[in-house]
């Protein structure tokens, strides 16, 4: 049975998911990969602003495909999350308490997400297209030279994901 989730999710919402379990989340994510996380990191590194208030927030690992005309988001699959594992502590330590990818991560990233009571979540790979159908609204927020990397501020409805690491360290992968 899927447990339906509304942006923002609230601290006794999120630490009472197991891994395993299926959501679908509804409400406001943000998307970034490498490049936006690298800088967001040297913002925060360099005591910059940040395009976004990261506390509580969700970023969803993607770099949608252009959108087709009358589309709102091209297909939008999730990469491979372990590149984004150097990054994250740091976002984390800032409020940055859900992060949307597929594949492993490494110990020392479960480490801190169990220190920041934190989750990981797994969206279908190669579901791309079918993920994009859960978005409703996609505004580039920030680094737009980055292009398809560019952070989103994306909302969604019933976004499907799975719960890979929960705040406990549990995990199915």
């Amino acid at each position: 049975m899927e447990i339906k989730l509304k942006t923002p999710i609230d601290d006794k919402s999120r630490q009472s998911l197991s891994a395993g379990q299926e959501v679908l989340i509804s409400g406001i994510i943000y998307t970034g990969r490498d490049a936006a996380h690298k800088r967001l990191v040297d913002a925060i590194k360099d005591k910059k602003p940040l395009p976004f208030d990261i506390k509580d927030q969700i970023i969803y690992y993607v770099g949608p495909t252009p959108a087709k005309p009358g589309q709102i988001i091209g297909a939008c699959g999730p990469t491979s999350s372990y590149r984004m594992d150097q990054y994250s502590p740091l976002l984390m330590e800032k409020g940055l308490k859900i992060m949307i990818g597929k594949g492993p991560r490494s110990d020392a990233f479960k480490e801190e997400l169990i220190k920041h009571k934190a989750i990981y979540l797994l969206a279908i790979g190669g579901l791309g297209a079918k993920l994009s159908q859960t978005v409703k609204e996609n505004t580039v927020i920030a680094y737009d030279d980055l292009g398809t990397e560019a952070i989103r501020k994306l909302r969604v409805e019933d976004f499907p994901a799975i719960v890979a690491i929960d705040s406990s360290g549990n995990a199915i992968i």
